[in-house]
Protein backbone atom coordinates (compact mmCIF):
# COMPACT_ATOMS: atom_id res chain seq x y z
CA UNK A 1 0.00 0.00 0.00
CA UNK A 2 1.30 3.55 -0.96
CA UNK A 3 2.59 4.97 2.57
CA UNK A 4 0.72 8.47 2.89
CA UNK A 5 4.17 10.68 4.29
CA UNK A 6 4.07 14.05 5.36
CA UNK A 7 4.16 15.18 2.01
CA UNK A 8 0.75 13.89 1.30
CA UNK A 9 -0.82 14.94 4.57
CA UNK A 10 0.24 18.16 5.75
CA UNK A 11 -2.05 19.90 3.36
CA UNK A 12 -5.28 18.34 4.36
CA UNK A 13 -4.53 18.12 7.78
CA UNK A 14 -6.52 20.43 9.66
CA UNK A 15 -9.30 18.57 7.74
CA UNK A 16 -8.34 15.26 9.12
CA UNK A 17 -8.58 16.45 12.34
CA UNK A 18 -11.92 17.33 12.20
CA UNK A 19 -12.80 14.11 10.84
CA UNK A 20 -10.38 12.28 14.11
CA UNK A 21 -13.03 14.12 16.44
CA UNK A 22 -16.03 12.95 14.58
CA UNK A 23 -15.16 9.15 13.99
CA UNK A 24 -14.17 8.45 17.36
CA UNK A 25 -14.86 11.20 19.39
CA UNK A 26 -13.07 13.70 22.18
CA UNK A 27 -11.63 10.73 23.84
CA UNK A 28 -9.83 9.63 20.35
CA UNK A 29 -9.04 12.95 19.03
CA UNK A 30 -6.22 12.24 16.44
CA UNK A 31 -7.76 8.59 16.02
CA UNK A 32 -8.83 9.13 12.38
CA UNK A 33 -5.60 10.35 10.52
CA UNK A 34 -3.68 6.79 12.26
CA UNK A 35 -7.34 4.77 10.37
CA UNK A 36 -6.93 6.67 6.93
CA UNK A 37 -2.80 6.68 6.81
CA UNK A 38 -2.07 2.78 7.90
CA UNK A 39 -3.89 -0.13 6.26
CA UNK A 40 -5.80 -0.27 9.75
CA UNK A 41 -9.50 -1.49 10.06
CA UNK A 42 -11.66 -4.66 10.24
CA UNK A 43 -13.34 -7.33 8.25
CA UNK A 44 -16.25 -6.75 9.65
CA UNK A 45 -16.01 -4.02 11.93
CA UNK A 46 -13.22 -1.27 13.26
CA UNK A 47 -13.35 -1.18 16.85
CA UNK A 48 -11.09 1.90 18.56
CA UNK A 49 -10.36 0.77 22.28
CA UNK A 50 -9.27 3.06 24.60
CA UNK A 51 -9.17 1.21 28.49
CA UNK A 52 -12.11 0.08 29.47
CA UNK A 53 -13.75 2.87 26.36
CA UNK A 54 -14.71 1.18 22.78
CA UNK A 55 -16.51 2.87 19.85
CA UNK A 56 -17.19 0.91 16.63
CA UNK A 57 -17.90 1.16 12.89
CA UNK A 58 -18.75 -1.38 10.29
CA UNK A 59 -17.21 -1.76 7.22
CA UNK A 60 -20.43 -2.22 5.45
CA UNK A 61 -21.09 1.16 6.62
CA UNK A 62 -17.49 2.42 5.28
CA UNK A 63 -18.29 0.36 2.42
CA UNK A 64 -21.62 2.62 1.49
CA UNK A 65 -20.24 5.89 2.30
CA UNK A 66 -16.82 5.28 0.34
CA UNK A 67 -18.94 3.90 -2.81
CA UNK A 68 -21.88 5.66 -3.01
CA UNK A 69 -21.50 8.89 -0.65
CA UNK A 70 -24.51 7.72 1.32
CA UNK A 71 -23.87 8.29 5.16
CA UNK A 72 -26.05 5.47 7.23
CA UNK A 73 -27.30 6.22 10.86
CA UNK A 74 -24.34 4.27 12.10
CA UNK A 75 -21.48 6.18 10.29
CA UNK A 76 -24.11 9.90 10.74
CA UNK A 77 -23.07 9.90 14.54
CA UNK A 78 -19.43 10.20 13.47
CA UNK A 79 -19.08 12.31 10.42
CA UNK A 80 -23.06 13.73 9.83
CA UNK A 81 -21.55 17.35 10.18
CA UNK A 82 -18.24 17.48 8.14
CA UNK A 83 -17.75 19.41 5.05
CA UNK A 84 -18.62 18.32 1.69
CA UNK A 85 -15.26 18.66 1.36
CA UNK A 86 -14.17 16.87 4.35
CA UNK A 87 -16.73 13.41 3.12
CA UNK A 88 -14.89 13.74 -0.04
CA UNK A 89 -11.61 13.77 0.58
CA UNK A 90 -12.44 10.67 3.26
CA UNK A 91 -14.14 8.81 0.59
CA UNK A 92 -10.86 9.24 -1.74
CA UNK A 93 -8.72 7.72 0.64
CA UNK A 94 -10.97 4.89 1.13
CA UNK A 95 -10.83 4.42 -2.10
CA UNK A 96 -7.46 4.89 -3.31
CA UNK A 97 -5.60 2.23 -5.03
CA UNK A 98 -1.65 1.33 -5.35
CA UNK A 99 -0.48 -0.30 -7.94
CA UNK A 100 1.63 -3.59 -6.55
CA UNK A 101 1.39 -6.77 -6.84
CA UNK A 102 0.97 -8.89 -4.26
CA UNK A 103 4.43 -11.09 -5.08
CA UNK A 104 5.93 -7.54 -5.05
CA UNK A 105 4.66 -7.48 -1.80
CA UNK A 106 4.95 -10.20 -0.52
CA UNK A 107 8.61 -10.04 -1.06
CA UNK A 108 8.91 -6.84 0.80
CA UNK A 109 7.12 -7.58 3.87
CA UNK A 110 9.18 -11.05 4.50
CA UNK A 111 12.38 -9.04 4.21
CA UNK A 112 13.88 -7.66 7.22
CA UNK A 113 13.17 -4.38 6.50
CA UNK A 114 8.94 -5.28 6.05
CA UNK A 115 9.08 -6.96 9.09
CA UNK A 116 10.37 -4.07 11.14
CA UNK A 117 7.64 -2.04 9.49
CA UNK A 118 4.83 -4.60 10.52
CA UNK A 119 5.69 -4.76 13.97
CA UNK A 120 5.38 -1.54 14.17
CA UNK A 121 2.09 -1.14 12.53
CA UNK A 122 0.89 -4.19 14.77
CA UNK A 123 1.08 -2.28 18.06
CA UNK A 124 -1.57 0.26 16.37
CA UNK A 125 -3.79 -2.41 14.32
CA UNK A 126 -4.60 -5.44 16.98
CA UNK A 127 -6.50 -8.40 15.97
CA UNK A 128 -10.14 -8.91 17.85
CA UNK A 129 -7.62 -10.58 21.28
CA UNK A 130 -5.69 -7.24 21.54
CA UNK A 131 -2.46 -9.00 19.91
CA UNK A 132 0.07 -7.30 17.69
CA UNK A 133 -1.59 -7.05 14.01
CA UNK A 134 1.86 -8.03 12.66
CA UNK A 135 0.59 -11.09 10.70
CA UNK A 136 -2.50 -10.26 9.87
CA UNK A 137 -1.84 -6.87 8.13
CA UNK A 138 0.75 -8.75 6.05
CA UNK A 139 -2.01 -11.52 4.73
CA UNK A 140 -4.65 -8.76 4.82
CA UNK A 141 -2.48 -6.60 2.47
CA UNK A 142 -1.25 -9.22 -0.04
CA UNK A 143 -4.72 -10.71 -0.13
CA UNK A 144 -5.67 -7.37 -1.55
CA UNK A 145 -2.82 -6.82 -3.55
CA UNK A 146 -4.41 -9.76 -5.40
CA UNK A 147 -7.89 -9.57 -5.27
CA UNK A 148 -9.78 -7.76 -8.87
CA UNK A 149 -10.60 -5.02 -7.12
CA UNK A 150 -7.07 -3.82 -6.27
CA UNK A 151 -5.06 -2.43 -2.87
CA UNK A 152 -7.16 0.02 -0.90
CA UNK A 153 -7.73 0.33 2.54
CA UNK A 154 -11.53 -0.70 1.58
CA UNK A 155 -9.94 -4.12 0.73
CA UNK A 156 -7.34 -4.52 3.12
CA UNK A 157 -10.52 -4.76 5.59
CA UNK A 158 -12.16 -7.35 3.71
CA UNK A 159 -9.08 -9.66 3.97
CA UNK A 160 -8.27 -9.08 7.71
CA UNK A 161 -8.22 -12.24 9.01
CA UNK A 162 -10.44 -11.85 12.22
CA UNK A 163 -14.32 -10.47 12.25
CA UNK A 164 -12.61 -7.28 14.57
CA UNK A 165 -9.60 -5.18 14.05
CA UNK A 166 -9.08 -3.17 17.05
CA UNK A 167 -7.28 0.21 17.04
CA UNK A 168 -4.90 0.46 19.96
CA UNK A 169 -5.99 4.14 20.89
CA UNK A 170 -3.21 4.68 23.62
CA UNK A 171 -0.96 4.06 20.45
CA UNK A 172 -2.61 5.95 18.03
CA UNK A 173 -2.49 8.81 20.44
CA UNK A 174 0.91 8.61 20.70
CA UNK A 175 1.63 8.47 16.93
CA UNK A 176 -0.57 11.00 15.83
CA UNK A 177 0.83 13.01 19.10
CA UNK A 178 4.21 12.74 17.86
CA UNK A 179 3.47 13.47 14.38
CA UNK A 180 1.97 16.68 15.32
CA UNK A 181 5.05 17.50 17.32
CA UNK A 182 7.09 16.68 14.85
CA UNK A 183 5.68 18.76 12.02
CA UNK A 184 5.60 21.72 14.65
CA UNK A 185 9.17 21.22 15.92
CA UNK A 186 10.21 21.36 11.71
CA UNK A 187 8.61 24.62 11.50
CA UNK A 188 10.20 26.02 14.24
CA UNK A 189 13.64 24.99 13.39
CA UNK A 190 13.58 26.16 9.87
CA UNK A 191 12.34 29.41 11.44
CA UNK A 192 15.55 29.30 13.52
CA UNK A 193 18.02 28.20 11.03
CA UNK A 194 16.76 31.46 9.12
CA UNK A 195 17.50 33.41 11.68
CA UNK A 196 21.17 32.21 12.65
CA UNK A 197 21.48 32.62 8.86
CA UNK A 198 20.92 35.92 9.22
CA UNK A 199 22.58 36.55 11.90
CA UNK A 200 25.77 35.34 9.76
CA UNK A 201 25.08 37.39 7.20
CA UNK A 202 24.99 40.42 8.87
CA UNK A 203 28.50 39.23 11.03
CA UNK A 204 29.99 39.27 7.94
CA UNK A 205 31.71 41.11 5.35
CA UNK A 206 29.40 41.84 2.57
CA UNK A 207 30.80 40.22 -0.88
CA UNK A 208 29.52 40.80 -4.19
CA UNK A 209 28.78 37.19 -5.67
CA UNK A 210 28.11 38.43 -9.02
CA UNK A 211 31.67 39.30 -9.82
CA UNK A 212 32.69 35.64 -8.40
CA UNK A 213 32.70 32.68 -10.59
CA UNK A 214 29.05 30.53 -10.87
CA UNK A 215 29.83 27.75 -8.62
CA UNK A 216 26.45 26.24 -10.27
CA UNK A 217 27.84 25.97 -13.47
CA UNK A 218 30.15 23.22 -14.93
CA UNK A 219 33.64 24.10 -15.06
CA UNK A 220 36.35 24.25 -17.72
CA UNK A 221 37.79 20.72 -17.73
CA UNK A 222 37.14 18.22 -20.01
CA UNK A 223 37.37 14.41 -18.12
CA UNK A 224 37.15 10.88 -19.07
CA UNK A 225 35.12 7.87 -17.61
CA UNK A 226 36.11 4.60 -16.73
CA UNK A 227 34.14 1.36 -14.95
CA UNK A 228 36.46 -0.06 -12.28
CA UNK A 229 35.58 -3.50 -11.47
CA UNK A 230 37.03 -4.48 -8.32
CA UNK A 231 36.83 -7.88 -6.20
CA UNK A 232 37.91 -7.57 -2.09
CA UNK A 233 39.11 -11.36 -1.96
CA UNK A 234 38.94 -10.87 2.02
CA UNK A 235 35.16 -10.28 1.80
CA UNK A 236 34.60 -12.01 -1.25
CA UNK A 237 33.15 -8.69 -2.42
CA UNK A 238 32.49 -8.09 -6.11
CA UNK A 239 31.24 -4.91 -6.98
CA UNK A 240 32.09 -1.48 -9.22
CA UNK A 241 32.95 2.25 -9.28
CA UNK A 242 32.50 4.94 -12.50
CA UNK A 243 35.85 7.13 -12.28
CA UNK A 244 35.80 10.14 -13.57
CA UNK A 245 38.84 11.57 -14.26
CA UNK A 246 39.44 15.28 -15.28
CA UNK A 247 42.42 16.12 -18.00
CA UNK A 248 44.41 19.07 -16.07
CA UNK A 249 46.61 21.78 -17.55
CA UNK A 250 49.07 21.11 -14.72
CA UNK A 251 51.66 18.14 -13.39
CA UNK A 252 49.95 17.94 -10.43
CA UNK A 253 48.24 15.13 -7.97
CA UNK A 254 44.40 14.84 -8.73
CA UNK A 255 42.42 15.42 -5.57
CA UNK A 256 39.46 12.42 -4.95
CA UNK A 257 36.44 12.30 -3.84
CA UNK A 258 34.29 9.29 -3.62
CA UNK A 259 30.32 9.35 -3.46
CA UNK A 260 27.81 6.60 -1.78
CA UNK A 261 24.38 6.18 -2.77
CA UNK A 262 21.77 5.17 -1.32
CA UNK A 263 19.44 2.52 -0.33
CA UNK A 264 17.82 1.04 -3.61
CA UNK A 265 19.95 3.73 -5.69
CA UNK A 266 22.98 3.05 -8.35
CA UNK A 267 26.23 5.22 -9.25
CA UNK A 268 24.57 6.43 -11.98
CA UNK A 269 22.06 8.60 -9.57
CA UNK A 270 24.96 10.86 -9.37
CA UNK A 271 26.17 10.96 -12.65
CA UNK A 272 25.52 14.64 -12.69
CA UNK A 273 26.85 15.69 -9.88
CA UNK A 274 30.45 13.49 -10.74
CA UNK A 275 30.67 15.56 -13.93
CA UNK A 276 29.99 18.62 -12.27
CA UNK A 277 33.01 17.87 -9.74
CA UNK A 278 35.15 16.12 -12.29
CA UNK A 279 34.90 19.49 -14.48
CA UNK A 280 36.22 21.72 -11.70
CA UNK A 281 39.26 19.58 -11.17
CA UNK A 282 38.61 16.57 -8.56
CA UNK A 283 38.54 12.87 -9.59
CA UNK A 284 35.21 11.22 -8.84
CA UNK A 285 34.71 7.83 -7.91
CA UNK A 286 31.01 6.93 -7.86
CA UNK A 287 30.47 3.66 -6.00
CA UNK A 288 27.87 0.68 -6.12
CA UNK A 289 26.86 -1.21 -3.00
CA UNK A 290 25.47 -4.55 -4.52
CA UNK A 291 24.13 -5.85 -0.95
CA UNK A 292 22.21 -2.27 -1.25
CA UNK A 293 21.11 -1.18 -4.70
CA UNK A 294 18.86 -1.39 -6.74
CA UNK A 295 19.85 -4.01 -8.48
CA UNK A 296 19.71 -6.10 -4.90
CA UNK A 297 15.78 -4.12 -4.73
CA UNK A 298 14.57 -5.43 -8.00
CA UNK A 299 16.10 -9.28 -7.08
CA UNK A 300 13.93 -8.84 -3.72
CA UNK A 301 10.84 -8.20 -5.70
CA UNK A 302 11.25 -11.27 -8.20
CA UNK A 303 12.20 -13.28 -5.13
CA UNK A 304 15.84 -14.46 -6.03
CA UNK A 305 17.07 -13.09 -2.76
CA UNK A 306 15.31 -12.60 1.05
CA UNK A 307 16.37 -9.08 1.89
CA UNK A 308 16.36 -5.47 0.80
CA UNK A 309 19.66 -4.42 2.54
CA UNK A 310 21.69 -7.16 4.05
CA UNK A 311 22.72 -6.07 7.35
CA UNK A 312 26.27 -6.75 6.58
CA UNK A 313 26.26 -3.63 4.85
CA UNK A 314 26.70 -1.24 7.60
CA UNK A 315 30.47 -2.47 7.19
CA UNK A 316 30.63 -3.27 4.12
CA UNK A 317 30.03 0.09 2.49
CA UNK A 318 32.50 1.55 4.72
CA UNK A 319 34.72 -0.83 3.74
CA UNK A 320 33.63 -0.30 -0.32
CA UNK A 321 35.03 2.91 -0.07
CA UNK A 322 38.56 1.91 1.96
CA UNK A 323 38.83 -0.66 -0.68
CA UNK A 324 38.25 1.86 -3.36
CA UNK A 325 41.08 3.89 -2.67
CA UNK A 326 43.21 1.10 -1.79
CA UNK A 327 42.68 0.36 -5.14
CA UNK A 328 43.52 3.86 -6.39
CA UNK A 329 46.41 3.66 -4.48
CA UNK A 330 47.55 0.61 -6.32
CA UNK A 331 47.38 2.01 -9.34
CA UNK A 332 49.21 5.35 -8.49
CA UNK A 333 52.34 2.59 -7.61
CA UNK A 334 51.97 1.03 -11.13
CA UNK A 335 51.79 4.55 -13.23
CA UNK A 336 54.58 6.10 -10.29
CA UNK A 337 56.14 7.89 -13.93
CA UNK A 338 52.76 9.58 -14.79
CA UNK A 339 51.75 13.04 -13.78
CA UNK A 340 48.11 12.21 -12.51
CA UNK A 341 48.54 11.06 -9.79
CA UNK A 342 45.36 10.45 -7.38
CA UNK A 343 45.79 12.21 -4.06
CA UNK A 344 45.03 10.11 -1.50
CA UNK A 345 46.36 12.22 1.73
CA UNK A 346 43.14 14.11 1.15
CA UNK A 347 39.68 12.10 0.15
CA UNK A 348 36.38 13.86 0.72
CA UNK A 349 33.20 11.30 1.05
CA UNK A 350 30.27 12.61 -0.67
CA UNK A 351 27.23 10.13 0.30
CA UNK A 352 23.30 10.17 0.56
CA UNK A 353 20.82 9.16 2.96
CA UNK A 354 22.38 5.25 4.04
CA UNK A 355 25.74 6.37 1.86
CA UNK A 356 25.80 9.29 4.22
CA UNK A 357 25.98 6.76 7.24
CA UNK A 358 28.97 4.97 5.74
CA UNK A 359 30.49 8.15 5.03
CA UNK A 360 30.31 9.12 8.78
CA UNK A 361 31.61 5.91 9.77
CA UNK A 362 34.34 6.20 7.56
CA UNK A 363 35.65 9.81 9.88
CA UNK A 364 35.22 7.99 13.27
CA UNK A 365 31.41 8.16 14.23
CA UNK A 366 30.91 5.42 16.73
CA UNK A 367 28.03 3.66 16.56
CA UNK A 368 25.78 3.00 19.39
CA UNK A 369 23.96 -0.44 19.31
CA UNK A 370 22.53 0.30 23.04
CA UNK A 371 21.33 3.43 21.54
CA UNK A 372 19.74 1.80 18.61
CA UNK A 373 17.61 -1.12 20.87
CA UNK A 374 15.93 1.16 22.62
CA UNK A 375 15.15 3.42 19.27
CA UNK A 376 14.27 0.28 17.93
CA UNK A 377 10.95 -0.35 20.07
CA UNK A 378 9.71 3.01 19.07
CA UNK A 379 8.81 3.87 22.00
CA UNK A 380 10.78 6.98 22.53
CA UNK A 381 8.71 9.97 21.55
CA UNK A 382 9.64 11.60 18.20
CA UNK A 383 10.96 8.19 17.13
CA UNK A 384 7.73 6.54 16.49
CA UNK A 385 7.76 8.48 13.19
CA UNK A 386 10.71 8.43 12.03
CA UNK A 387 10.40 6.67 9.52
CA UNK A 388 14.15 6.03 8.97
CA UNK A 389 14.62 4.14 11.87
CA UNK A 390 13.71 0.66 10.57
CA UNK A 391 16.67 0.82 8.61
CA UNK A 392 18.92 1.76 10.64
CA UNK A 393 17.49 -1.36 12.85
CA UNK A 394 18.76 -3.92 10.18
CA UNK A 395 22.01 -3.12 11.86
CA UNK A 396 20.63 -5.04 14.84
CA UNK A 397 20.82 -8.09 13.16
CA UNK A 398 24.56 -8.19 12.71
CA UNK A 399 27.69 -9.11 14.98
CA UNK A 400 27.62 -6.55 17.10
CA UNK A 401 30.72 -7.63 17.91
CA UNK A 402 32.34 -8.22 14.75
CA UNK A 403 32.43 -5.06 13.68
CA UNK A 404 35.82 -4.16 12.90
CA UNK A 405 37.54 -0.09 12.97
CA UNK A 406 35.57 1.46 10.19
CA UNK A 407 37.97 4.75 10.27
CA UNK A 408 39.85 5.42 7.34
CA UNK A 409 42.16 8.26 7.88
CA UNK A 410 42.72 9.62 3.85
CA UNK A 411 39.02 10.68 4.15
CA UNK A 412 39.36 14.49 5.39
CA UNK A 413 36.05 15.67 4.89
CA UNK A 414 32.29 14.17 4.22
CA UNK A 415 29.46 15.93 2.32
CA UNK A 416 26.63 13.74 3.92
CA UNK A 417 22.96 14.81 1.99
CA UNK A 418 20.05 13.28 4.08
CA UNK A 419 21.68 11.03 6.02
CA UNK A 420 20.08 8.52 8.14
CA UNK A 421 21.91 8.81 11.51
CA UNK A 422 20.31 9.01 14.79
CA UNK A 423 19.98 5.99 16.02
CA UNK A 424 23.41 4.52 14.82
CA UNK A 425 24.98 7.38 16.18
CA UNK A 426 24.95 8.75 19.49
CA UNK A 427 25.46 12.22 20.51
CA UNK A 428 28.98 11.45 22.03
CA UNK A 429 29.94 8.98 19.10
CA UNK A 430 29.54 11.57 16.16
CA UNK A 431 30.94 13.90 18.49
CA UNK A 432 34.08 12.00 18.11
CA UNK A 433 34.36 13.35 14.31
CA UNK A 434 36.74 16.41 13.81
CA UNK A 435 36.79 16.40 10.37
CA UNK A 436 35.13 18.95 8.05
CA UNK A 437 31.09 18.28 7.88
CA UNK A 438 28.93 19.56 5.56
CA UNK A 439 25.12 18.01 6.24
CA UNK A 440 22.45 18.70 4.67
CA UNK A 441 18.89 18.73 5.20
CA UNK A 442 15.54 19.00 3.09
CA UNK A 443 12.62 19.90 5.24
CA UNK A 444 9.97 18.09 3.97
CA UNK A 445 11.75 14.80 4.14
CA UNK A 446 9.30 12.09 4.76
CA UNK A 447 11.87 9.06 4.92
CA UNK A 448 14.69 10.62 7.42
CA UNK A 449 13.24 13.80 8.64
CA UNK A 450 15.15 16.78 9.05
CA UNK A 451 15.24 17.88 12.93
CA UNK A 452 15.38 14.12 13.93
CA UNK A 453 18.17 13.02 10.74
CA UNK A 454 19.93 15.93 10.51
CA UNK A 455 19.93 19.26 12.51
CA UNK A 456 19.52 17.17 15.81
CA UNK A 457 22.77 15.41 14.74
CA UNK A 458 24.56 18.62 13.53
CA UNK A 459 24.63 19.98 17.00
CA UNK A 460 26.12 16.80 18.29
CA UNK A 461 29.59 17.84 16.07
CA UNK A 462 32.14 19.10 18.03
CA UNK A 463 34.71 19.64 15.05
CA UNK A 464 35.79 23.48 14.03
CA UNK A 465 34.07 23.19 10.70
CA UNK A 466 31.07 22.46 10.35
CA UNK A 467 27.81 23.36 8.19
CA UNK A 468 24.49 22.45 7.44
CA UNK A 469 22.44 22.94 4.38
CA UNK A 470 18.73 23.20 4.35
CA UNK A 471 17.00 23.14 1.60
CA UNK A 472 12.97 24.35 2.50
CA UNK A 473 10.69 22.13 0.60
CA UNK A 474 13.04 19.79 -0.56
CA UNK A 475 12.75 16.01 0.05
CA UNK A 476 15.13 12.54 0.02
CA UNK A 477 14.71 10.54 -3.18
CA UNK A 478 15.25 13.37 -6.57
CA UNK A 479 16.21 15.69 -4.75
CA UNK A 480 19.61 14.70 -4.78
CA UNK A 481 19.35 12.19 -8.10
CA UNK A 482 19.42 12.67 -12.12
CA UNK A 483 15.81 12.03 -12.78
CA UNK A 484 17.08 12.84 -16.36
CA UNK A 485 18.99 9.35 -16.84
CA UNK A 486 17.32 6.49 -19.02
CA UNK A 487 15.51 4.32 -16.85
CA UNK A 488 15.25 5.83 -14.22
CA UNK A 489 12.32 4.98 -11.87
CA UNK A 490 9.20 7.56 -11.32
CA UNK A 491 8.08 8.41 -8.22
CA UNK A 492 5.07 10.83 -6.76
CA UNK A 493 5.79 14.61 -7.47
CA UNK A 494 5.08 14.63 -3.63
CA UNK A 495 8.65 12.30 -3.17
CA UNK A 496 10.46 14.23 -5.90
CA UNK A 497 9.70 17.65 -4.28
CA UNK A 498 8.99 20.81 -6.26
CA UNK A 499 11.81 21.60 -8.25
CA UNK A 500 14.61 18.69 -8.41
CA UNK A 501 16.59 20.32 -10.61
CA UNK A 502 16.93 23.48 -8.67
CA UNK A 503 17.89 21.34 -5.60
CA UNK A 504 20.31 19.62 -7.90
CA UNK A 505 21.78 22.72 -8.61
CA UNK A 506 22.19 23.70 -5.05
CA UNK A 507 24.07 20.27 -4.43
CA UNK A 508 26.52 20.91 -6.97
CA UNK A 509 26.97 24.58 -5.83
CA UNK A 510 27.50 23.55 -2.05
CA UNK A 511 29.64 20.21 -2.59
CA UNK A 512 31.82 21.82 -5.13
CA UNK A 513 32.77 24.70 -2.61
CA UNK A 514 33.00 22.46 0.44
CA UNK A 515 35.37 20.02 -0.90
CA UNK A 516 37.70 23.14 -2.71
CA UNK A 517 37.93 24.20 0.49
CA UNK A 518 38.78 21.38 2.40
CA UNK A 519 40.44 18.40 0.07
CA UNK A 520 41.87 20.98 -2.37
CA UNK A 521 42.50 23.09 0.15
CA UNK A 522 41.88 26.35 -2.06
CA UNK A 523 41.31 28.58 0.89
CA UNK A 524 39.42 31.44 -2.14
CA UNK A 525 36.82 29.15 -2.08
CA UNK A 526 35.97 29.59 1.60
CA UNK A 527 33.79 32.75 0.71
CA UNK A 528 30.99 30.38 -0.82
CA UNK A 529 30.54 28.35 3.22
CA UNK A 530 28.32 31.38 3.79
CA UNK A 531 24.57 32.56 4.34
CA UNK A 532 25.08 34.74 2.16
CA UNK A 533 26.18 32.58 -0.60
CA UNK A 534 23.30 30.64 -0.46
CA UNK A 535 20.98 33.30 0.14
CA UNK A 536 22.41 34.70 -3.34
CA UNK A 537 21.89 31.39 -4.89
CA UNK A 538 18.36 31.08 -3.66
CA UNK A 539 15.19 31.50 -5.45
CA UNK A 540 11.79 29.96 -5.37
CA UNK A 541 10.28 26.85 -4.81
CA UNK A 542 13.07 25.93 -2.49
CA UNK A 543 14.82 28.14 -0.23
CA UNK A 544 18.11 27.83 0.22
CA UNK A 545 19.88 28.08 4.01
CA UNK A 546 23.07 27.81 5.61
CA UNK A 547 24.62 28.40 8.74
CA UNK A 548 27.64 27.18 10.46
CA UNK A 549 26.37 27.03 14.30
CA UNK A 550 23.12 25.89 15.58
CA UNK A 551 22.31 26.01 19.29
CA UNK A 552 19.29 23.92 20.55
CA UNK A 553 17.31 23.75 23.63
CA UNK A 554 16.89 20.73 25.66
CA UNK A 555 13.58 20.47 24.72
CA UNK A 556 14.52 19.69 20.72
Amino acid sequence: MKSRSWIHIRPVYPRLGKLIRRLAGPAFSGLSIAVLVLPSAAAERIVFSYGYLERFISVDALDTFAQEGRIDDQLALYIGEASPEELEAMRAVLLSQAELSPVTLSQFLYSSLGEVLLQYAGELIQTDSRLNGFSALRAAVVLAAGDSDGLTILNVLRHFPTRTVRINGVRALQVVSAFTQLLQQTDQMVALIEQQAGREVAAATPVDFAQLPDLQQPGSLSWQTETLQLYDDRRDRAFEADLYSPHLQVDAPVPVIVISHGLGSDRMSFSDLAQHLASHGFAVAVLEHPGSNNEQMQSLLKGTVSEMVEPSEFIDRPQDISFLLDELHRRNQIRSSQPDQFDLQQVGVVGHSLGGYAALALVGAELDFERLEFACTFEGGLNLVNFSLPLQCIALEGEHDAYPPLRDERVKAVFAMNPTISGVFSPSGLGQVQVPIMLVAGSHDPVAPALLEQIRPFSWLTGLDNYLVLIQGGTHIYSVADTSIDGALSLPAELAGPDPALARQYLKASSLAFMKTYVADQDDYQVYLSSAYTQAISQPPLKLELVSTLTLADNY
